[in-house]
């Protein structure tokens, strides 16, 4: 009779060429060891040994199931980079330990077949009734309630922010931005045909003088802004700042589109869209939120603006998944987001202080509570040569280019994203990232994987 560690050898084989797949249910004991033709007792060994190398995991009543992810990465946070790969401080998708615990008690319900066909079915732009009452209620504060008719829904972030941008300017016209702007706004307005101008910002953010400046110049049709956790520099807007910015818009009459979706990171700011609700579109995601995977969007839109951007998702085919907001409503209302928003800022917090002390002497911008840096590079360093060492040494980063709105006025920077890399490894990254800084333009040959 084969020893168990050898019947395992050829589950675990199964397992890793994708014979069996993760989440499917093994047989019962007694079921296996009649296929194979050994005693119930070498079953149950067998069946330990799998869970002892993490490749399955027994749920009391249910049976034996294939774990998502090989045993020896079980320990490593989601979205960690391969062994072979570079360390990535690009990527900033944040999980953090428990996270997929508390997504699944929601979901059961949700594979029942009934249920399943509900949510199997297509939604539109406004998404559905509960939808609407549950993102309200995620979304409002104790000094901003969230209206439920004002909620429109989009495949991904991305999709809700480019239709609020088709929604509110033409081809050809002109869409006011930070000077140092999220990437995926400078491609959704090439595609678009918006023409961007960049705006004057100072540590604090955007200037509202800028605003006023640029619409003199020439007239804008609307305004992009992040007033909370900015991206790239990772600041907030003052609430002086963010009142003056209100008033500002108000009396040029510019409609803006607010980006979010970092805000669950400082949830006590209040957003331009309480400030000035009749003229703001507040879009957000569940990607940061929640896990990389949910990319439902949403965006709050004020009822003079609601069907020119509800018309512009339906037209762009950007229509939400009916299962992910059915998910979305069962999350909600059992308070997942509220555990993982807080484990995610207590994560964003300690990962600052960490580059902190890591980097400490270099100039660095960031927010205590934000996800991300910017780091305004010693001088003997251009942002792409130093790009260019990092990556020698197995770490990408992102290079101001990526985010200037004027190529010509990009400064010698780099945003480092510190949400992706199991903590070893970020503080390994970082302490590699010193030491080329302080190399003066000849750096590079350390190198470092995610499993160093």
């Amino acid at each position: 009779m084969d020893d168990y560690r050898l019947i395992a050898d050829r589950v675990a084989a199964d397992i890793a060429d994708g014979r069996l797949r993760p989440g499917q249910q093994l047989p019962t004991q007694r079921a296996f060891a009649r296929s194979r033709g050994i005693a119930a007792s070498t079953a149950g060994r067998v069946y330990h040994e799998l869970g002892r190398r993490g490749l399955t995991v027994g749920e009391v009543g249910r049976g034996t199931f294939v774990r998502a992810g090989r045993g020896a990465d079980s320990g490593r946070v989601a979205l960690a980079e391969p062994a072979d790969g570079p360390v990535d401080l690009e990527l900033n998708y944040p999980v953090v330990p428990g996270q997929f615990e508390l997504l699944t008690g929601a979901l059961a319900p949700l594979l029942r077949a009934d249920a399943l066909g509900d949510a199997l079915r297509p939604v539109g732009a406004a998404g559905t009734g509960a939808a609407r009452r549950a993102f309200a209620g995620l979304l409002s504060t104790g000094s901003w309630e969230v209206d439920a008719a004002d909620l429109l829904f989009a495949g991904n972030g991305r999709q809700a922010i480019t239709g609020a941008l088709s929604a509110l300017v033409p081809p050809g016209q002109r869409l006011g931005v930070e000077a140092l702007t999220y990437p995926v706004v400078k491609a959704a307005a090439d595609r678009l045909g918006i023409r961007l101008v960049p705006l004057a910002m100072d540590e604090h953010g955007l200037l509202p003088d800028a605003v006023a400046a640029a619409h003199r110049a020439a007239p804008l049709r609307a305004v992009y802004v992040q007033p909370r956790l900015q991206n790239p520099l990772g600041v907030s807007l003052p609430r002086e700042r963010a009142v003056a910015l209100a008033e500002e818009l108000g009396r040029l009459d510019l409609p803006v589109v607010e980006d979010a979706v970092w805000s669950f990171l400082r949830p006590e700011l209040t957003p331009l869209a309480a400030l000035a609700p009749e003229r703001t579109v507040l879009v957000d995601s569940l990607s940061k939120r929640l896990a990389p995977g949910l990319t439902t969007g949403f965006a709050i839109v004020p009822a003079g603006l609601r069907e020119q951007v509800a018309g512009a998702l339906r037209s762009g085919g950007w229509a939400p998944s009916g299962f992910a907001l059915e998910a979305a409503v069962r999350w909600i209302g059992d308070g997942t987001p509220a555990a993982v928003e807080a484990a995610k800022r207590a994560d964003a917090a300690a990962r600052q202080l960490l580059a902190r002390e890591v980097l400490a002497g270099q100039r660095l911008r960031a927010d205590p509570c934000s996800y991300y840096l910017w780091w305004e590079l010693p001088d003997a360093w251009r942002a792409e040569t130093f790009v260019a060492a990092a990556a020698r040494a197995g770490i990408a980063v992102t290079p101001a280019t990526a985010f200037a709105v004027d190529p010509r006025r990009s400064p010698s920077a780099v945003r480092v994203g510190l949400a992706s890399p199991p903590l070893p490894v970020l503080a390994r990254a970082l302490g590699v990232l010193a030491r080329i800084a302080g190399e003066g333009g000849g750096g590079g040959d350390e190198q470092i994987s995610a499993d160093s």
